[in-house]
């Protein structure tokens, strides 16, 4: 955390209870600062139905907001997010898509609905992700964290440029183990709490049931893409993701979900431990959206030159070689350098240099 950057500024700390947001507070603590800590709700509508985690959540982010004697304000934007995130979501899955909420929840609501609330009282908005930046040439850039299995950049590959300007990251320069290390040491109430998994409020509920709740079941048949052979009944294609293989139940396996037809209502599968048809080499993205502008675009012919590139198309540590290739107005062609599992339409393909510092903006899939 550079002091120069914070010197004089308003800055606001989302204070989520779990670790990461408590040791930032720390952080600030060790500089002599003790900036206002807001503690987003965003839980289910309906918490008696739901076992979710937002009343201990809120227990100890009042503890560490205390013990650094911050104020602590808690901010409702739960209206908020089941009026967009869960929107987008059902949507997409609807329509026979694979989103990503935790994506949409940094750009909706994080930076978003808490800004228009309380964050734009503050010059920045600090959070516990895992992930940097950098002004670079004069430019402000979303940067990689050295914990490749933590890294959320591609988490935040959505928000907007203005968002990435208030954006502080202040443990994205650790790796997970210090960070554990750092809150035992300094006896933190959460630090031996394990980090939360799945979608940033569901907690403890099934994401398959999440989706029931709204969509229902539409039963279905299911078919082996190369032989047009029936070999199963599924409940409904929002159960299912491009390249599922695990969960899905149908004997004579393994099976791979390779394809949807939304309109038919059929899951096409293909059969075997590693199918060709699970994998694909070259594939289009759309609605590009920059974090910060790296290419020089030509206006009057938008077959760009290729570009040397790393991706990801979903949370792992690795970072894939390729080239992107624009061929219209936020249309971009990815050119992987070898065939990757499980491209499916309605995930974000993120886009790094070369060197997999920079990330330079994300896209939604098209096949």
């Amino acid at each position: 955390m550079n002091i120069d950057e914070i010197k004089d500024k308003r800055i606001a700390v989302l204070l989520s209870g779990g670790v990461d947001s408590s040791v930032v507070v720390f952080e600030f603590a060790q500089l002599g600062l003790h900036p206002d800590c807001f503690y987003i709700k965003i839980g289910p509508e309906e918490e008696e139905e739901w076992d979710c985690s937002s009343e201990e959540d809120l227990e100890m982010a009042t503890a560490v907001a205390h013990k650094y004697g911050c104020s602590l304000e808690v901010i409702d934007c739960h209206q908020e997010y089941w009026n967009e995130v869960t929107r987008y979501t059902m949507e997409k899955v609807k329509a026979g898509y694979t989103p990503n909420p935790d994506v949409m929840c940094n750009r909706l609501i994080k930076f978003g609905a808490f800004h228009e609330k309380r964050g734009h009282d503050y010059d920045l908005i600090a959070t516990g992700h895992y992930a940097q930046t950098e002004w670079i040439e004069g430019k402000k850039w979303l940067t990689t964290s050295p914990d490749p299995v933590k890294d959320q950049t591609d988490f935040l590959a959505q928000i907007y440029d203005w968002q990435l300007k208030k954006a502080l990251f202040p443990i994205g320069h650790y790796v997970k183990d210090e960070v554990r290390q750092i809150a035992e040491r300094e006896h933190l109430i959460n630090a031996k709490r394990k980090d939360s998994q799945g979608i940033c409020f569901l907690g403890k509920i099934n994401y398959n049931d999440y989706i029931r709740r709204y969509l229902g079941e539409q039963p279905g048949d299911v078919i082996e893409l190369e032989t047009g052979k029936r070999i199963g009944e599924h409940k409904g294609l929002w159960f299912h993701t491009i390249g599922q293989r695990k969960g899905l139940g149908f004997g004579g396996g393994p099976w791979f979900v390779v394809k949807k037809d939304v309109e038919k209502n059929i899951l096409f599968v293909s059969h075997g431990y590693d199918p060709q048809t699970a994998y694909k080499k070259d594939f289009r993205i759309h609605d590009f959206h920059f974090l910060t502008e790296p290419f020089h675009e030509n206006q009057n012919n938008h077959s760009a030159q290729l570009m040397n590139i790393t991706f990801k198309i979903r949370h792992t540590p690795e970072y894939l070689p390729a080239t992107i290739e624009q061929v219209g107005e936020g249309e971009y062609l990815i050119h992987a350098d070898a065939p990757i599992h499980g491209v499916a339409p309605g995930q974000f393909c993120v886009v790094y240099d070369e060197q997999h510092h920079r990330c330079f903006g994300s896209g939604e899939i098209t096949v």
